[in-house]
């Protein structure tokens, strides 16, 4: 199942939500330190609400111990960020993806951003800058997830009824 990184976030309500998704999905949730706010486990369960202990995460110390991890288990990394044009709708996603967020107030390093396999896109319309990183992040794992059919094996929730 492809899993979600994030690098050096800046907003704990960014993160408390990916960590509920991460909860919810069944995915885990890899998070590059240092963060821009306290990593605390009460912080950490201010974001996630209750939902941080069902969710799997995994933090790295750097960039480099998170890049040393994903060599050795030889997965693909996959950087959403504007500075693509490859939209994430036009592209092949693998079951073992990294899908990896930068900060919100600066993305990624130069560095981190050539270390990426591939670099993603959303498209929007002209003239503005950004759509929220955690919206992002939800609309590309999506888009993941389904390519790869890798949902839950169990999938709750209301019944939709059409007319």
């Amino acid at each position: 199942m492809p899993d979600l990184a994030l690098y050096q976030p800046d907003i704990p309500q960014n993160t408390g939500t990916l960590l509920r998704l991460a909860a919810c999905l069944g995915i885990d949730l890899h998070l590059i330190e240092p963060a821009g706010f306290p990593l605390s486990d009460s912080a950490l369960k201010r974001a996630g609400m209750d939902y941080l202990e069902r969710a799997r995460l995994t933090r790295h110390i750097s960039f480099g111990a998170f890049e040393a991890w994903r060599r050795s288990e030889g997965r693909r990394l996959i950087l959403l960020t504007t500075k693509s044009t490859v939209p994430y709708t036009e592209f092949q996603f693998r079951p073992t993806d990294l899908l990896l967020m930068g900060r919100e107030t600066s993305g990624v390093p130069e560095d981190v951003h050539e270390t990426a396999d591939s670099r993603l896109t959303i498209p929007m319309v002209a003239g503005v800058r950004s759509i929220n990183m955690a919206l992002s992040a939800g609309m590309a794992l999506g888009e993941a997830l389904r390519q790869t059919r890798s949902f839950p094996s169990h999938i709750t929730g209301a019944s939709v009824q059409s007319d």
